[in-house]
Protein backbone atom coordinates (compact mmCIF):
# COMPACT_ATOMS: atom_id res chain seq x y z
CA UNK A 1 0.00 0.00 0.00
CA UNK A 2 2.69 2.24 1.20
CA UNK A 3 4.46 1.84 -2.75
CA UNK A 4 1.18 2.60 -3.89
CA UNK A 5 0.29 5.88 -2.08
CA UNK A 6 4.09 7.11 -2.89
CA UNK A 7 3.99 6.09 -7.05
CA UNK A 8 0.24 6.95 -7.18
CA UNK A 9 1.29 9.97 -9.34
CA UNK A 10 3.46 8.46 -12.02
CA UNK A 11 0.65 6.27 -12.53
CA UNK A 12 -1.40 6.27 -15.30
CA UNK A 13 -4.87 7.58 -15.16
CA UNK A 14 -7.55 4.53 -15.27
CA UNK A 15 -8.57 4.87 -18.92
CA UNK A 16 -13.34 5.14 -18.05
CA UNK A 17 -15.18 3.27 -20.28
CA UNK A 18 -18.92 3.84 -20.83
CA UNK A 19 -20.91 0.28 -21.79
CA UNK A 20 -24.14 0.72 -24.25
CA UNK A 21 -26.33 -2.13 -23.91
CA UNK A 22 -26.46 -4.49 -20.91
CA UNK A 23 -27.57 -7.33 -22.33
CA UNK A 24 -26.18 -10.87 -22.24
CA UNK A 25 -23.30 -9.94 -24.27
CA UNK A 26 -22.96 -5.92 -22.63
CA UNK A 27 -23.08 -7.83 -18.83
CA UNK A 28 -20.03 -9.58 -19.75
CA UNK A 29 -18.30 -6.91 -21.73
CA UNK A 30 -19.16 -5.34 -18.22
CA UNK A 31 -17.69 -8.00 -16.29
CA UNK A 32 -14.58 -7.95 -18.19
CA UNK A 33 -13.47 -4.11 -17.85
CA UNK A 34 -14.66 -4.59 -13.57
CA UNK A 35 -12.68 -7.25 -12.88
CA UNK A 36 -9.98 -8.62 -15.66
CA UNK A 37 -8.90 -5.39 -17.79
CA UNK A 38 -6.11 -3.76 -15.77
CA UNK A 39 -5.81 0.41 -16.24
CA UNK A 40 -9.76 0.46 -17.06
CA UNK A 41 -12.56 1.12 -15.21
CA UNK A 42 -16.28 0.37 -16.20
CA UNK A 43 -17.84 4.45 -15.48
CA UNK A 44 -20.87 4.35 -16.44
CA UNK A 45 -24.30 1.74 -18.15
CA UNK A 46 -26.45 2.82 -20.46
CA UNK A 47 -29.86 0.61 -21.43
CA UNK A 48 -33.24 1.88 -22.43
CA UNK A 49 -34.31 -1.31 -19.32
CA UNK A 50 -32.97 0.84 -16.88
CA UNK A 51 -33.34 -2.11 -14.27
CA UNK A 52 -30.90 -4.40 -16.80
CA UNK A 53 -28.69 -1.39 -16.74
CA UNK A 54 -28.69 -0.96 -12.83
CA UNK A 55 -28.36 -4.40 -12.13
CA UNK A 56 -25.07 -5.09 -14.00
CA UNK A 57 -24.02 -1.76 -12.57
CA UNK A 58 -24.21 -2.63 -8.81
CA UNK A 59 -23.02 -5.90 -9.45
CA UNK A 60 -19.91 -4.43 -10.75
CA UNK A 61 -19.89 -1.38 -8.27
CA UNK A 62 -20.40 1.45 -11.30
CA UNK A 63 -22.41 4.53 -10.25
CA UNK A 64 -23.47 5.93 -12.96
CA UNK A 65 -27.16 4.42 -14.94
CA UNK A 66 -28.67 6.10 -17.67
CA UNK A 67 -31.62 4.85 -19.94
CA UNK A 68 -29.94 7.20 -22.75
CA UNK A 69 -26.76 6.82 -23.92
CA UNK A 70 -26.56 10.20 -25.06
CA UNK A 71 -25.85 10.89 -20.97
CA UNK A 72 -22.86 8.96 -21.55
CA UNK A 73 -21.76 10.96 -24.72
CA UNK A 74 -22.31 13.93 -23.08
CA UNK A 75 -20.00 13.14 -20.17
CA UNK A 76 -16.37 14.55 -20.45
CA UNK A 77 -14.85 12.11 -18.14
CA UNK A 78 -15.52 9.15 -20.24
CA UNK A 79 -13.20 8.13 -22.65
CA UNK A 80 -14.40 5.78 -24.77
CA UNK A 81 -17.67 3.90 -25.00
CA UNK A 82 -18.14 -0.35 -25.43
CA UNK A 83 -21.23 -0.78 -27.91
CA UNK A 84 -23.09 -3.94 -27.27
CA UNK A 85 -26.67 -2.97 -28.06
CA UNK A 86 -28.92 -4.90 -30.78
CA UNK A 87 -27.20 -4.63 -33.82
CA UNK A 88 -29.84 -2.12 -35.57
CA UNK A 89 -28.55 0.36 -33.27
CA UNK A 90 -24.59 -0.14 -34.39
CA UNK A 91 -24.23 2.06 -36.72
CA UNK A 92 -26.17 5.31 -35.52
CA UNK A 93 -24.43 5.10 -31.94
CA UNK A 94 -20.84 4.75 -33.87
CA UNK A 95 -21.60 8.33 -35.55
CA UNK A 96 -22.81 9.81 -32.15
CA UNK A 97 -19.67 8.50 -30.12
CA UNK A 98 -17.33 9.42 -32.70
CA UNK A 99 -19.17 12.86 -32.89
CA UNK A 100 -18.88 13.06 -29.30
CA UNK A 101 -14.90 12.31 -29.12
CA UNK A 102 -15.20 8.92 -27.54
CA UNK A 103 -13.34 5.89 -28.70
CA UNK A 104 -15.38 3.13 -30.18
CA UNK A 105 -15.27 -0.50 -29.55
CA UNK A 106 -18.35 -2.01 -31.06
CA UNK A 107 -19.86 -5.28 -31.52
CA UNK A 108 -20.32 -7.40 -34.62
CA UNK A 109 -21.59 -6.49 -37.10
CA UNK A 110 -20.85 -2.81 -37.46
CA UNK A 111 -23.99 -2.20 -39.22
CA UNK A 112 -26.81 -3.64 -40.90
CA UNK A 113 -25.78 -2.59 -44.85
CA UNK A 114 -22.84 -1.18 -46.25
CA UNK A 115 -24.28 2.80 -46.59
CA UNK A 116 -25.18 2.62 -42.47
CA UNK A 117 -21.20 1.87 -42.28
CA UNK A 118 -19.67 3.80 -44.42
CA UNK A 119 -21.40 6.72 -43.08
CA UNK A 120 -20.43 5.71 -39.48
CA UNK A 121 -16.98 4.91 -40.31
CA UNK A 122 -16.79 8.59 -41.90
CA UNK A 123 -17.58 9.93 -38.54
CA UNK A 124 -14.60 7.88 -37.11
CA UNK A 125 -12.57 8.99 -39.32
CA UNK A 126 -13.16 12.84 -39.34
CA UNK A 127 -13.23 12.75 -35.36
CA UNK A 128 -9.72 10.43 -35.93
CA UNK A 129 -11.28 8.14 -32.65
CA UNK A 130 -9.88 5.07 -32.06
CA UNK A 131 -12.24 1.67 -33.65
CA UNK A 132 -12.77 -1.57 -32.91
CA UNK A 133 -14.57 -4.21 -34.13
CA UNK A 134 -15.48 -7.24 -31.94
CA UNK A 135 -13.92 -10.19 -33.67
CA UNK A 136 -12.65 -12.12 -30.47
CA UNK A 137 -11.46 -14.56 -32.39
CA UNK A 138 -8.18 -12.94 -33.45
CA UNK A 139 -7.28 -12.94 -29.70
CA UNK A 140 -7.40 -16.40 -29.32
CA UNK A 141 -3.99 -18.15 -28.67
CA UNK A 142 -4.70 -21.31 -30.83
CA UNK A 143 -5.56 -18.77 -33.45
CA UNK A 144 -2.94 -16.36 -32.97
CA UNK A 145 -0.97 -19.30 -33.21
CA UNK A 146 -2.32 -20.32 -37.03
CA UNK A 147 -2.18 -16.74 -37.97
CA UNK A 148 1.76 -16.37 -37.42
CA UNK A 149 2.16 -19.47 -39.01
CA UNK A 150 0.68 -18.07 -42.58
CA UNK A 151 2.78 -14.94 -41.71
CA UNK A 152 5.97 -16.83 -42.06
CA UNK A 153 4.95 -18.88 -44.79
CA UNK A 154 4.92 -22.15 -43.19
CA UNK A 155 2.24 -23.31 -45.14
CA UNK A 156 2.57 -21.72 -48.32
CA UNK A 157 0.26 -19.95 -50.68
CA UNK A 158 -3.21 -20.42 -49.05
CA UNK A 159 -5.29 -22.76 -51.69
CA UNK A 160 -8.15 -24.01 -49.83
CA UNK A 161 -9.57 -22.53 -46.04
CA UNK A 162 -12.25 -23.58 -43.91
CA UNK A 163 -13.89 -21.96 -40.77
CA UNK A 164 -16.71 -23.17 -38.65
CA UNK A 165 -19.26 -22.15 -36.20
CA UNK A 166 -21.64 -24.71 -34.78
CA UNK A 167 -23.85 -23.91 -31.63
CA UNK A 168 -24.99 -25.76 -29.00
CA UNK A 169 -28.77 -24.85 -29.63
CA UNK A 170 -31.55 -21.57 -29.83
CA UNK A 171 -33.31 -23.05 -27.25
CA UNK A 172 -37.04 -23.00 -27.61
CA UNK A 173 -39.10 -22.15 -30.57
CA UNK A 174 -40.49 -19.07 -28.97
CA UNK A 175 -37.01 -17.76 -28.57
CA UNK A 176 -35.74 -18.26 -31.74
CA UNK A 177 -38.75 -16.42 -33.10
CA UNK A 178 -37.06 -13.37 -31.16
CA UNK A 179 -33.94 -13.87 -33.55
CA UNK A 180 -33.86 -11.28 -36.55
CA UNK A 181 -33.88 -12.92 -40.17
CA UNK A 182 -30.33 -13.04 -41.35
CA UNK A 183 -28.71 -13.62 -38.05
CA UNK A 184 -26.93 -16.73 -39.00
CA UNK A 185 -24.63 -14.32 -41.33
CA UNK A 186 -24.93 -10.74 -39.71
CA UNK A 187 -24.26 -12.13 -36.70
CA UNK A 188 -22.76 -15.71 -36.14
CA UNK A 189 -21.00 -16.24 -39.63
CA UNK A 190 -19.61 -13.01 -39.52
CA UNK A 191 -17.01 -14.10 -37.30
CA UNK A 192 -16.00 -16.76 -39.76
CA UNK A 193 -15.96 -14.28 -42.86
CA UNK A 194 -13.48 -12.39 -41.08
CA UNK A 195 -11.37 -15.12 -40.04
CA UNK A 196 -11.02 -16.33 -43.32
CA UNK A 197 -10.29 -12.48 -44.86
CA UNK A 198 -7.56 -12.60 -41.51
CA UNK A 199 -6.16 -15.80 -42.39
CA UNK A 200 -5.81 -15.23 -46.02
CA UNK A 201 -4.53 -11.09 -46.02
CA UNK A 202 -3.33 -9.99 -48.72
CA UNK A 203 -6.31 -10.99 -50.75
CA UNK A 204 -9.63 -9.92 -51.08
CA UNK A 205 -12.60 -11.88 -50.57
CA UNK A 206 -14.80 -11.33 -54.63
CA UNK A 207 -17.44 -14.02 -54.48
CA UNK A 208 -19.47 -15.53 -52.80
CA UNK A 209 -22.45 -18.70 -53.34
CA UNK A 210 -24.49 -19.03 -50.05
CA UNK A 211 -27.17 -21.68 -49.40
CA UNK A 212 -29.29 -21.84 -46.17
CA UNK A 213 -32.40 -23.25 -44.78
CA UNK A 214 -34.18 -23.79 -41.48
CA UNK A 215 -33.25 -27.42 -40.88
CA UNK A 216 -33.63 -27.08 -36.80
CA UNK A 217 -36.59 -25.11 -36.53
CA UNK A 218 -38.60 -25.98 -40.00
CA UNK A 219 -41.35 -24.07 -38.53
CA UNK A 220 -39.42 -20.44 -38.65
CA UNK A 221 -38.38 -20.88 -42.61
CA UNK A 222 -41.24 -18.86 -43.48
CA UNK A 223 -40.54 -15.82 -40.69
CA UNK A 224 -37.04 -16.11 -42.45
CA UNK A 225 -34.66 -17.09 -39.56
CA UNK A 226 -32.30 -19.56 -40.95
CA UNK A 227 -29.81 -21.84 -38.57
CA UNK A 228 -27.86 -23.98 -40.91
CA UNK A 229 -25.75 -22.71 -43.66
CA UNK A 230 -22.95 -23.27 -46.27
CA UNK A 231 -21.25 -20.33 -47.90
CA UNK A 232 -18.02 -20.91 -50.54
CA UNK A 233 -16.30 -17.43 -50.95
CA UNK A 234 -13.76 -17.34 -54.38
CA UNK A 235 -10.95 -14.91 -52.95
CA UNK A 236 -8.49 -12.61 -55.30
CA UNK A 237 -5.35 -14.98 -54.77
CA UNK A 238 -7.15 -17.79 -56.16
CA UNK A 239 -7.97 -19.01 -52.69
CA UNK A 240 -11.24 -21.11 -52.08
CA UNK A 241 -12.90 -21.23 -49.07
CA UNK A 242 -15.81 -22.73 -47.27
CA UNK A 243 -17.67 -21.26 -44.50
CA UNK A 244 -20.60 -23.00 -42.43
CA UNK A 245 -22.82 -23.14 -39.11
CA UNK A 246 -25.37 -24.74 -37.44
CA UNK A 247 -27.43 -23.85 -34.40
CA UNK A 248 -28.01 -27.00 -32.71
CA UNK A 249 -24.50 -28.81 -32.05
CA UNK A 250 -25.86 -30.67 -28.86
CA UNK A 251 -22.31 -31.65 -27.84
CA UNK A 252 -21.19 -28.07 -27.36
CA UNK A 253 -20.13 -25.39 -28.68
CA UNK A 254 -17.57 -25.63 -31.11
CA UNK A 255 -15.57 -23.06 -33.17
CA UNK A 256 -12.45 -24.44 -35.77
CA UNK A 257 -9.94 -23.02 -38.74
CA UNK A 258 -8.12 -24.68 -40.98
CA UNK A 259 -5.97 -23.10 -43.78
CA UNK A 260 -4.14 -25.82 -46.60
CA UNK A 261 -1.87 -24.38 -48.39
CA UNK A 262 0.96 -25.22 -50.92
CA UNK A 263 3.38 -26.31 -48.12
CA UNK A 264 1.03 -27.73 -45.45
CA UNK A 265 -1.40 -27.02 -43.69
CA UNK A 266 -2.71 -25.34 -39.98
CA UNK A 267 -5.41 -25.58 -38.13
CA UNK A 268 -6.74 -23.77 -35.23
CA UNK A 269 -9.24 -24.41 -32.57
CA UNK A 270 -11.53 -27.14 -31.29
CA UNK A 271 -14.44 -28.54 -29.95
CA UNK A 272 -13.29 -29.78 -26.48
CA UNK A 273 -13.22 -27.27 -23.79
CA UNK A 274 -9.55 -28.59 -23.31
CA UNK A 275 -7.09 -30.94 -24.49
CA UNK A 276 -7.66 -33.74 -21.60
CA UNK A 277 -9.31 -36.84 -22.75
CA UNK A 278 -10.74 -39.20 -20.85
CA UNK A 279 -10.77 -42.97 -21.65
CA UNK A 280 -13.21 -45.39 -19.62
CA UNK A 281 -15.33 -48.53 -19.63
CA UNK A 282 -18.06 -46.29 -21.35
CA UNK A 283 -15.70 -44.97 -24.23
CA UNK A 284 -13.47 -41.85 -25.06
CA UNK A 285 -15.09 -38.27 -23.71
CA UNK A 286 -14.47 -34.84 -23.04
CA UNK A 287 -15.81 -31.89 -21.65
CA UNK A 288 -17.26 -29.73 -23.67
CA UNK A 289 -17.88 -25.60 -23.51
CA UNK A 290 -21.51 -24.29 -23.71
CA UNK A 291 -21.25 -20.54 -24.49
CA UNK A 292 -18.97 -18.89 -26.44
CA UNK A 293 -18.09 -16.66 -23.28
CA UNK A 294 -16.64 -19.99 -22.00
CA UNK A 295 -14.60 -21.02 -24.97
CA UNK A 296 -13.14 -17.77 -25.82
CA UNK A 297 -13.35 -16.20 -22.51
CA UNK A 298 -9.77 -15.32 -22.59
CA UNK A 299 -10.44 -13.50 -25.95
CA UNK A 300 -12.80 -11.67 -25.24
CA UNK A 301 -10.84 -10.09 -22.07
CA UNK A 302 -7.63 -9.59 -24.73
CA UNK A 303 -9.79 -7.90 -27.39
CA UNK A 304 -10.43 -5.28 -24.26
CA UNK A 305 -7.69 -5.11 -22.96
CA UNK A 306 -6.47 -4.29 -26.32
CA UNK A 307 -9.09 -1.56 -26.83
CA UNK A 308 -7.93 0.73 -23.49
CA UNK A 309 -4.51 0.28 -24.41
CA UNK A 310 -5.24 1.87 -27.66
CA UNK A 311 -7.31 4.59 -25.85
CA UNK A 312 -4.85 5.02 -22.71
CA UNK A 313 -2.04 5.68 -26.03
CA UNK A 314 -4.17 8.12 -27.51
CA UNK A 315 -5.30 9.93 -24.46
CA UNK A 316 -2.04 10.41 -22.97
CA UNK A 317 -0.34 11.03 -25.96
CA UNK A 318 2.35 7.61 -25.43
CA UNK A 319 3.58 5.57 -27.38
CA UNK A 320 1.53 1.86 -27.35
CA UNK A 321 4.27 -0.86 -26.18
CA UNK A 322 6.39 -2.93 -29.42
CA UNK A 323 4.08 -5.30 -31.21
CA UNK A 324 1.01 -3.67 -29.40
CA UNK A 325 -2.24 -3.62 -31.77
CA UNK A 326 -1.31 -6.04 -34.73
CA UNK A 327 -4.35 -8.21 -34.07
CA UNK A 328 -6.78 -5.08 -33.87
CA UNK A 329 -9.36 -5.44 -36.06
CA UNK A 330 -10.42 -2.22 -37.24
CA UNK A 331 -12.65 -0.30 -40.53
CA UNK A 332 -11.38 -2.03 -43.26
CA UNK A 333 -12.28 -5.63 -41.45
CA UNK A 334 -15.68 -4.44 -40.41
CA UNK A 335 -16.51 -3.91 -43.72
CA UNK A 336 -14.88 -6.75 -45.40
CA UNK A 337 -16.99 -9.21 -43.28
CA UNK A 338 -20.14 -6.90 -43.80
CA UNK A 339 -19.59 -7.36 -47.31
CA UNK A 340 -19.17 -10.78 -47.25
CA UNK A 341 -22.48 -11.00 -45.36
CA UNK A 342 -24.36 -9.04 -46.95
CA UNK A 343 -23.48 -10.85 -49.98
CA UNK A 344 -24.13 -13.97 -48.79
CA UNK A 345 -27.57 -12.86 -47.90
CA UNK A 346 -28.32 -11.68 -51.91
CA UNK A 347 -26.98 -14.78 -52.79
CA UNK A 348 -29.47 -17.10 -50.92
CA UNK A 349 -32.56 -14.79 -52.19
CA UNK A 350 -31.17 -15.06 -56.07
CA UNK A 351 -30.03 -18.71 -55.97
CA UNK A 352 -26.72 -18.18 -56.94
CA UNK A 353 -23.12 -16.74 -56.66
CA UNK A 354 -22.94 -12.74 -56.08
CA UNK A 355 -19.93 -10.82 -56.41
CA UNK A 356 -18.74 -8.79 -53.28
CA UNK A 357 -17.80 -5.66 -53.17
CA UNK A 358 -14.60 -4.70 -53.44
CA UNK A 359 -13.24 -2.22 -49.82
CA UNK A 360 -10.33 -0.10 -49.46
CA UNK A 361 -7.58 -0.50 -47.33
CA UNK A 362 -9.44 2.62 -45.63
CA UNK A 363 -12.60 0.60 -45.22
CA UNK A 364 -14.13 2.58 -47.89
CA UNK A 365 -15.69 1.08 -51.11
CA UNK A 366 -12.86 0.77 -53.56
CA UNK A 367 -13.05 2.30 -56.78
Amino acid sequence: MAYIEQHSSSLPTPVRLGLIGSGWMGAFHGESIARRVPGAVLAAVADPNVDSAASVASQLGTAKVTPDAADILADPDIDAVIIASPARFHASLIAQAAAAGKHVFCEKPAAQSLEELDAALLAVETAGVHFQIGFNRRYATDFQAAKKDLAEGIVGEPQLLRSLTRDPGTGSIGHAARIPAWTIFLETLIHDFDTLNWFNEGAEPVEVYAVADALVEPSLRDQGFLDTAVVTIRYSNGALAVAEANFSALYGYDVRGEVFGSKGMVQAGRPTETAALRYTAEGLSAETPRLNVELFREAYTAELVDFAAAVRARRDGTQPPSGAFTLTPGAADARRALAVALACIESVQQGGPVAVPAVSSNGKAGV
